[in-house]
Order: C-alpha cells, then structure tokens, then sequence
C-alpha cells in the first residue's frame, strides 16, 4: 500500500502531538522535555524543523538550531539565546514507534541535511541516545567522544558531527 508522506513546517497546532510523540520516543522519563523547551527549540529556528505527515496524520518530527560546536541544548532550560553558527545541532528526532524502521527516521534526515546545506552550514551535530549511535553513524555522523554533555542525556549518550559536503559561506555567520 502507497503511503502520502511530506514534510513541512510544525504548526502551533502540531505541538501537543509533537510532545506527545517525544513522549512515547524515549523511556527515560529525563530526556523528555515537554511541549514549551520543544517550542523553545523550534522557536530558535523554525526553518530548521520540521512535521512528517504519513496519509495526513502527524508522524513525526526533527528540530534543529544553530548551535556551536561541541556544545549542545540543557534539556532542562528553554532556549533563550539564538547562537549565530556554522554548525546545525539536531536536537531531537522522532518517527511515531509503528512506522520506524521504514526509512522515516533517515527522510527527516535527508530532509534536514540539505536544509542545512543550503542555508550554509558547515557541519551538523546531535547527541546519540538510547543506543542510537548505530543509525546516526550509518547517516554519516562521527562520535566525539570527549565532549562534555549536560545532565539528563543518560550514560550512553555520544556527540557526534557530520561534515556538510558543498557548504556556501553565509554572510553575517560567525564561525563558532
């Protein structure tokens, strides 16, 4: 059966669903955040998050922000400063748990990483949790092993940066 899947940008509608996918996604209770740090996220840059509608129903999600390099969100503060970089931190990912392992997960990737090509960003960063080192290594993503991480990102937790090939520079981006 054929599937209508897209991507766009999260409505205010979106976010109870959205925290309630974030919910779901995670079973250590200290990596949810709640729908105001999520919006807190987005709202540091909508044009780098994005819906997954599969057949018109809210699948998913990723939310990214620029973010200096080896430094990443504290999951219990919202975001209150918008950092101008060259570097996108993806933030969180989700694909609703009966549609993973469908590709989904690697669309909003794909998605995001030629969003962030576009606009100019050198290199993209995310934090690994639940075990998830796996996936993002096969999407092109490096551990850093010795980057420090705030609380609340559990024991496992891994930074890792995957490098943009044909970045542009952008101007009024500092190099961060």
């Amino acid at each position: 059966m054929k599937h209508l899947i897209r991507t766009r940008g999260i409505a205010d509608a979106d976010w109870p669903q959205v925290a309630a996918l974030e919910a779901e996604a995670y079973t250590d209770p200290s990596l949810t955040e709640g729908e105001e740090l999520l919006r807190s996220r987005a709202r540091a840059s909508a044009g780098t998050c994005f819906a997954l509608d599969v057949d018109g129903q809210l699948a998913g999600y990723v939310l990214a922000l620029p973010y200096p390099r080896f430094r990443c969100p504290d999951l219990t503060r919202p975001e209150g400063v918008v950092h101008h970089s060259v570097n996108l931190h993806l933030h969180d990912l989700v694909v609703t748990a009966p549609l993973r392992r469908r590709g989904l997960g690697t669309r909003l990737v794909r998605r995001l990483t030629d969003e962030a090509r576009a606009r100019g960003f050198e290199t993209m960063s995310l934090i690994a949790v639940a075990g998830r080192e796996t996936f993002w290594r096969a999407n092109g993503y490096r551990p850093h092993p010795g980057t420090r991480l705030p609380p609340g990102y559990g024991g496992d937790a891994v930074y890792m940066v995957a490098q943009m090939a044909a970045s542009r520079p952008h101007e009024g981006r500092d190099a961060v």
